[in-house]
């Protein structure tokens, strides 16, 4: 997994700053989550999330997620969708909890989604994923895991 994670990072730090678009946004959904999100290319991008959901209310429990995700641009060719752009990609979540459940969980995705250009520096997004949950510690087990989330891009200048 480190690996992975190094490799991600090397492959976002390579890409050129004139190529490369910058985003700050959030979205609802499957948790709440905080993004920065930088293109690799022009139709793939890679997004670093924040998941304060994992925060919660119970003061008996300290948890904090964060999740990386790799998105690319479906090819539509010349076909007009109404300015909705379909994406594809993969991740992988994270998160640890100490407190009255103590444990580490790990989720390995697939996703997809449709973005919307809004205005210049603003779009919005939908998107759902789905894999394997992987948690060990107070409560061990694998189960299946789904999300959905809707969400915000800002472009930074």
């Amino acid at each position: 997994m480190k690996k992975t994670l190094l490799a991600l990072t090397a492959l976002t730090l390579s890409t050129s700053s004139a190529l490369a678009a910058n985003y700050v946004g959030g979205s609802i959904g499957s948790g709440l989550t905080f993004h920065y999100q930088s293109d690799l290319a022009a139709g793939s991008a890679i997004r670093y999330g924040l998941n304060l959901s994992a925060l919660g209310f119970n003061f008996n429990q300290l948890s904090v997620g964060g999740g990386v995700d790799y998105l690319n641009s479906f090819s539509a060719g010349n076909a007009n969708l109404g300015g909705l752009n379909p994406y594809y990609g993969f991740g992988l979540d994270a998160g640890v909890a100490l407190g009255s459940v103590t444990g580490v969980s790990v989720y390995p995705h697939v996703l997809g989604g449709l973005s919307f250009n809004v205005s210049a520096p603003l779009s919005v997004f939908a998107e759902l994923n789905a894999g394997p949950n992987i948690s060990i510690g107070t409560n061990t087990d694998v189960s299946f895991g789904y999300g959905a989330r809707l969400g915000l891009n800002y472009r930074l200048p």
